[in-house]
């Protein structure tokens, strides 16, 4: 089984999903890890990123796993890395790149085929599993997005920086050559800026039939 959520940044999409995921005993998978995982490395390694050539070689130079919902870069767990304010400034750029799509989507569809999955992400329920049994677009106002971001206390950025970072990166999102956060027509639509996630994750388990 397949359930696929898709929305902009700040939605709730990967604390709902994770929730979802608890809740059936099934395996979240979050895709935005594999772009983050993927920035953190080049920018670690001094990659530069207007080099689309050497991106896509780095790329296909890593080793990259998921083990309990957790990325594994070469081995290492580095889930606890991925929110930092360099790979949020950077991450969709990076995955912005349509070959480098193709392989993280490959990677995607790959742990699928074995397990049930809860993934979220930005075109989940357009490109990369869009025969998913079930399709879930959640929604919020930027003010909203940019709170919860805030709250996570993650960023080291101020609430409007952190505003503006989300506008240009759903921006960016929303006008990619591939792979563009758009809504599915048979996804079930859910403004999440008043509700908790609680209501949110009710709502997508009574669509759920088990």
């Amino acid at each position: 089984m397949i359930i696929a959520i898709d929305g902009p940044a700040g939605t709730g999409k990967s604390t709902v999903a994770k929730r979802i995921a608890q809740t059936l005993d099934i395996t979240f998978l979050n895709s935005g890890s594999f772009y983050r995982g993927i920035t953190l490395s080049l920018l670690d390694n001094q990659i530069d990123l207007t080099d689309q050539k050497a991106i896509l070689e780095h790329a296909a130079s890593l080793k990259m796993d998921y083990v309990g919902s957790h990325l594994i870069l070469n081995g290492t767990d580095v889930d606890h890395l991925l929110h930092q304010d360099k790979v949020d400034l950077n991450s969709a750029k990076v995955s912005a790149i349509v070959p480098l799509r193709h392989i993280v989507n490959d990677k995607l569809r790959a742990v699928a085929e074995k397990i049930s999955v809860v993934c979220e992400g930005r075109d989940i329920t357009t490109v990369v599993f869009p025969n998913a049994e079930y399709k879930f677009y959640l929604d919020a106002s930027l003010d909203v997005q940019a709170l919860r971001r805030f709250n996570q206390g993650v960023s080291n950025l101020s609430l409007e920086e952190i505003k503006e970072s989300i506008r240009q990166r759903d921006e960016i999102d929303k006008n990619k050559e591939e792979g563009s956060l758009i809504r599915s027509p048979d996804a079930f639509y859910i403004d999440t800026s008043d509700l908790t996630i609680d209501q949110v994750c009710e709502i997508i388990i009574s669509k759920i039939h088990l």
